[in-house]
């Protein structure tokens, strides 16, 4: 979002006759849209969510950017960008401010993980439909992690990236829960779904070209300038399905690598760079259930993913499937 301070925050390119009615608002307004439209059951924040650089107030401007979610009363998620802690607020800081906001189901790191890098390193887990026989397990599980801001190493420049700490907990926390999937009570063949969110991208996203994605790709991958190896780590794990990532506004596109799927959002944040003419956006995933011939519901069947324009018709764009029980694999929607 790159939110600042509201209305005295300009917006970054825009038309030239927008700008002076163009502010952090128009930011506001867009996600109120989404949400009427889509009526989500989740709403994550990719990092990025305050540009700290312009925000006079840490706490008071992530409490203007996040208000769209909390007054929707709808759960909510972030994580951490590179621009968060330039304000009046360390990373640290920024986190435990989010955490402590309403409706939102952020955590500062997990307990059990002692010593992480990072904050805003956290899973969550969506069980079966209450009632069913899956009430219990987790159908399909989220991980939240921190990408850092800028490499601290003198003699690696550029941005951060995923440590190897984190990356201790997430195959430890993804293992741990595809046994509890595939034990007893109700035993399930292979792991539950997963999906990742972070925000600076891996490098393997730049392994695409117009040829083998759905979407754009109008600027270079802006990842870290080392390979953490986070993507490796996550095909071993065997349960992550897809990747969503801010960071590079311009781009917008999904690619499957291995399995895989690396998806961008797309520039949403009106106090961000952009391209005029090119329409903010939103990205939307939806997975939805099995439902047995007596009509109670089952495992995740399919995950599913489209684009929102901020146009007059709030345009939905670029559907596909990301992964589907019966294929594993990718497919257009019309």
């Amino acid at each position: 979002m790159h939110y600042a301070d509201g209305k005295r925050t300009p917006c970054e390119d825009v038309f030239p006759q927008q700008m002076a009615s163009c502010s952090d608002l128009n930011t506001t307004a867009f996600i109120r849209r989404v949400i009427l439209a889509e009526k989500p059951d989740l709403i994550v924040f990719t990092g990025d969510n305050i540009f700290g650089f312009d925000a006079t107030d840490a706490a008071s401007s992530m409490d203007a950017a996040f208000a769209p979610a909390v007054s929707a009363n709808i759960p909510w998620a972030a994580v951490l960008g590179n621009h968060d802690q330039e304000s009046t607020l360390s990373r640290e800081g920024v986190m435990k401010h989010i955490v402590s906001m309403k409706n939102t189901l952020s955590q500062l790191n997990p307990p059990e993980a002692r010593v992480i890098d990072g904050f805003g390193n956290y899973n969550l887990e969506v069980h079966g439909v209450e009632g069913s026989r899956l009430a219990n397990k987790s159908v399909l599980n989220l991980y939240f992690l921190d990408s850092g801001d800028y490499s601290t190493v003198p003699s690696i420049p550029g941005y951060g990236w995923i440590k190897p700490s984190q990356q201790l907990w997430f195959e430890r926390t993804s293992s741990k829960l595809q046994r509890a999937y595939v034990n007893k009570p109700e035993p399930q063949k292979g792991p539950a779904p997963g999906l990742t969110y972070f925000h600076i991208p891996l490098p393997e996203f730049a392994s695409f070209d117009s040829s083998n994605f759905t979407g754009v790709k109008q600027e270079g991958i802006s990842s870290a300038s080392v390979n953490s190896g986070f993507f490796t780590t996550m095909v071993a794990a065997g349960d992550v399905k897809a990747v969503f990532t801010g960071h590079d506004h311009l781009n917008d596109f999904c690619g499957e690598l291995t399995g895989i799927h690396l998806c961008y959002a797309g520039g949403f944040g009106y106090h961000a760079y952009g391209k005029a003419g090119w329409s903010r956006r939103a990205r939307m995933v939806v997975a939805s259930l099995e439902k047995t011939e007596k009509g109670s519901w089952e495992t995740v069947k399919s995950i599913k993913t489209w684009k929102r324009l901020d146009d007059e018709h709030l345009t939905a764009i670029d559907g596909q499937v990301l992964w589907s029980k019966s294929s594993g694999s990718k497919h257009k929607l019309n």
